[in-house]
């Protein structure tokens, strides 16, 4: 891609002055990014297509926070981070991502400074989502959104939050801890997103035992090939004869790898980062761990070859490679990545048993 075409777009973002200007942008860029997506090396693609949205996500922020100020003639109450989750939090949104998002604020110094930092919050909160759907985010349909309760509170309320997942790690509890561990700090004060991720991954280190409930969550979706290494396609629907690649393919080494990340400490939350610190600090073996890398690169770049749709003026896919994309070339690309995912899952399970046999030993995990 031309780097001062692409530029030159950022650097409109940047000075955008509304928010369907912003929507525009994205349009315009979003057809530019397709046409390069077959010759560009995918973490290149990946990284330029995020940093498009970091970008569109960023002015969205700035300019609503400046406007609410402007109206209430006032300041904001208190420090506070916006935070990404989901494929934001990763860096590896597609070009049809939805919103995935959180805010918190610093904890308020009396009951005054409580009620008038969650009145601004909230209000605040409601304009960032409005305006990012006007600029073509999409609500998150699961409800992880700034302007649920649960994922805007001071950061003494997401501490206690993340406290009960923990003491109580359920199926629902863990997805939820599963969700945090990705959150990435896009706009404010990053110490308070880092002092979330700290607790949380200190507790887990302290208490092994949870990554064998962790394991079970990120081991649900199976990789879609046969024992045959044939692939498993979709059977029924518009979608019959494809393949599901991001629950089939990209998830399911997203999934993976974050849980040997957080057994090792690592607070980098992109899947790539993630791999290369587990290389870097010999956490997994050279040549297993470039061999997830091209796998990533694979499911990044196929799941951004799925057929898209304009649904109430949002762009949505459903993930799937149709049956008519599956050329020879392409089939045999994403077998080898489902080879690699598949054996990347057996190599999760060992890990993560292994360690906790040997704290059990060591009596570290109770």
């Amino acid at each position: 891609m031309e780097r001062h075409a692409w530029d030159s777009i950022i650097q409109e973002v940047k000075e955008a002055r509304d928010f369907s200007q912003l929507r525009a942008l994205r349009d315009r860029a979003h057809d530019v990014f397709l046409l390069h997506l077959p010759s560009e090396e995918p973490f290149e693609w990946n990284g330029g297509v995020n940093r498009l949205h970091d970008t569109i996500i960023y002015r969205t922020i700035e300019m609503t926070e400046r406007i609410l100020c402007e109206e209430r003639n006032e300041q904001v109450p208190l420090p506070y981070a916006f935070l990404l989750f989901g494929s934001g939090g990763r860096v590896e949104q597609t070009l049809w991502s939805d919103q995935d998002n959180g805010l918190i604020y610093a904890d308020p110094g009396d009951e005054k400074e409580a009620e008038q930092a969650k009145a601004f919050f909230s209000v605040l909160s409601e304009r960032i989502s409005a305006n990012l759907e006007t600029a073509g985010y999409p609500p998150c349909s699961g409800g992880v959104l700034c302007t649920n309760d649960k994922w805007r509170q001071p950061l003494s309320g997401y501490l206690a939050m993340t406290n009960e997942w923990l003491a109580e790690p359920n199926w629902e509890n863990v997805r939820y801890l599963l969700i945090a561990a990705d959150l990435r700090t896009i706009y404010g004060d990053r110490s308070l997103g880092e002092s979330l991720i700290d607790s949380f991954v200190s507790y887990n280190q302290a208490h092994p035992v949870m990554y064998g409930y962790m394991l079970q969550n990120t081991l649900h979706h199976k990789v879609s090939i046969g024992i045959f290494g044939q692939l498993i396609k979709e059977r029924y629907g518009e979608d019959a004869g494809g393949v599901d690649v991001k629950y089939g393919a990209y998830i399911p080494i997203v999934n993976g790898v974050r849980l040997l990340a957080l057994e090792a400490g690592i607070r980098v939350t992109s899947t790539e980062g993630r791999i290369r610190l587990l290389l870097a600090r010999g956490h997994v073996p050279d040549e297993i761990g470039h061999d997830w890398l091209d796998a990533l690169a694979a499911a990044l770049k196929l799941r951004s070859m799925t057929p898209f749709q304009l649904e109430e003026g949002h762009y949505t896919s459903r993930g799937k490679l149709t049956a008519d994309l599956l050329t020879r070339e392409r089939t045999t690309e994403l077998k080898l990545c489902l080879r690699i995912g598949n054996e990347l899952q057996k190599y999760v399970k060992k890990v993560v048993h292994s360690e906790i046999e040997n704290r059990k030993k060591a009596g570290e995990c109770w």
